[in-house]
C-alpha cells in the first residue's frame, strides 16, 4: 500500500507532495496512493535522544523483551520515531528491526565504579577494567557506549569523578578504536571538564558544564542533551540527601537552579544540542514534547532550533535520515505551525513510522 502526504514539509517550509511507498519516500507521484493527509505542517519523526527501554518505572531493570517494546510503543505513540537507548541493563537487539517500534541506536550497559551507582544497572568496574569493559559493551550496543562520569562518592559526601581523568581520557579512545561512540553521563564540574577534554562524543545532562567547556564543546562538535526534566528532578533528590550529605544536597540544588542559563549559553555558543527525555526509572516515557517545551521556554531556543534538536538535525546526528527522496518514511504531522506554538507537538495529528501509518 501507498500513501500521499501533502502539507508544510519542515525544516524546507514549502508545500510538498510526498509518497510513501513501503519504507520509502519518494517525490514521484505514485497512482492509486491514499492521501492520509492533505495539508497541515510534516516534519521528519522526532527524536528521544536519551532515554531507557531496558529500564522499568521506579529504576529495576526490564524483566522481558515485550516489556522493553511497550515502553518503546509509549514513546512511538507520542511521535518519537526514534530513540537512542543511552544504556540499558537489558538486552533488547531483536527490536532493532521491529516494524512497530522507533529506529533505534543503542548502548550496551552503562560502564560506572564499583558501588557508586544504580543499583543492578551498570557495569561496575574499578579503573584497570574500564577499556576493556568499553570494548565489550560496544559490542553490546550497535554504535554507542555510555559512560558513567561522576555520582556521588559517600566519602567524600558530594558528587566526584568516577575515576581519574588518564582512565576516563583511556575510555573515550576505547571507544573510538572500537568504532562507536561515547555518551558520558556527568552532574558535577570536574568530570565534564574532562570527559569533554578527552573527546567524549555527547554529554548527558551536563550539569556543571562552564562557559569555557562550552565553547571547547562548540570547536569540538561535542553534542549535548540536557535532559532538562530530569534536571527538575533533582530537588527530591537533595531532600532525600540532605541528612546525610548536606552539601551534596546544596549542590544539586545549585546545578539545578543554573541549569537553564548553562543550556542557553551551549545554544549560543554554538553546541549541537538534542531533545532527550532520561525516561526510563525515575522519568515516565513519551515525554518528548515536555521536554522540547522546556528547551524553548526555560532555555531560550527558538521553537524552530527546537524541532531541529527533536527531528531534522537530530535524526542527522544518529544516522536516520529525514524526508527526502529515497529518506526513510518516518514523518509526524501537525494541524498548526508548530514553530509559532510550540505547543502544537503534543498532539501530533498524523504519525507514520517504517511506512506504516500508527494515527
Amino acid at each position: 500500500m501507498a500513501w500521499h502526504v501533502r502539507g508544510v514539509v519542515l525544516p524546507d517550509d514549502e508545500v510538498r507532495d510526498l509518497w510513501l511507498v513501503g519504507d520509502r519516500v519518494t517525490f514521484d507521484p505514485v497512482p492509486g496512493a491514499e492521501t492520509i493527509a492533505a495539508d497541515g505542517y510534516v516534519l521528519p519523526g522526532l527524536v528521544d535522544a536519551h532515554c531507557h527501554l531496558g529500564i522499568a518505572r521506579g529504576g529495576a531493570p526490564v524483566g522481558s523483551l515485550e516489556q522493553a517494546r511497550q515502553l518503546a510503543i509509549v514513546d512511538r505513540d507520542a511521535g518519537v520515531l526514534a530513540i537512542r537507548d543511552a544504556g540499558s541493563p537489558y538486552p533488547y537487539p531483536e527490536l532493532d528491526d521491529d516494524p512497530d517500534v522507533p529506529r533505534l541506536a543503542r548502548a550496551g550497559r552503562h560502564i560506572a565504579p564499583p558501588r557508586r551507582y544504580l543499583r543492578d544497572i551498570g557495569v561496575e568496574v574499578p579503573a584497570t577494567e574500564v577499556a576493556a569493559t568499553v570494548a565489550a559493551q560496544a559490542r553490546a550496543g550497535n554504535g554507542w557506549v555510555k559512560l558513567v562520569g561522576d555520582w556521588i562518592d559517600r566519602g567524600v559526601g558530594d558528587l566526584a569523578p568516577a575515576w581519574d581523568a588518564a582512565t576516563m581520557t583511556a575510555a573515550v579512545e576505547a571507544a573510538h578504536a572500537a568504532g562507536v561512540r561515547a555518551a558520558v553521563h556527568t552532574f558535577s564540574e570536574e568530570a565534564v571538564a574532562v570527559m569533554v577534554r578527552a573527546g567524549v562524543d555527547s554529554v548527558e545532562h551536563g550539569t556543571g558544564l562552564s562557559l569555557d567547556l562550552v565553547d571547547e564543546m562548540a570547536r569540538r562538535g561535542t553534542a549535548l542533551v540536557p535532559t532538562m526534566i530530569n534536571i527538575q528532578t533533582f530537588g527530591g533528590i537533595a531532600e532525600q540527601a540532605r541528612p546525610k550529605f548536606p552539601g551534596y544536597a546544596d549542590h544539586m540544588l545549585a546545578l539545578r537552579d543554573g541549569f537553564p542559563e548553562v543550556v542557553r549559553a551551549a545554544h549560543q555558543a554554538g553546541v549541537p544540542i538534542y531533545v532527550g527525555t532520561d525516561a526510563g526509572g525515575g522519568i515516565d516515557h513519551g515525554l518528548a514534547a515536555e521536554e522540547m517545551l522546556l528547551l524553548h521556554e526555560r532555555a531560550g531556543m527558538s521553537a524552530e532550533d527546537t524541532l531541529a534538536a527533536a527531528s531534522w538535525r537530530a535524526r542527522a546526528w544518529l544516522g536516520f535520515g529525514g524526508l527526502t527522496e529515497g529518506g526513510p518514511a518516518d514523518l509526524v504531522v501537525y494541524p498548526e505551525d508548530p514553530r509559532r506554538d510550540l505547543r502544537v507537538v503534543r498532539a501530533p495529528s498524523r504519525i507514520v513510522l517504517r511506512g506504516r501509518v500508527i494515527r
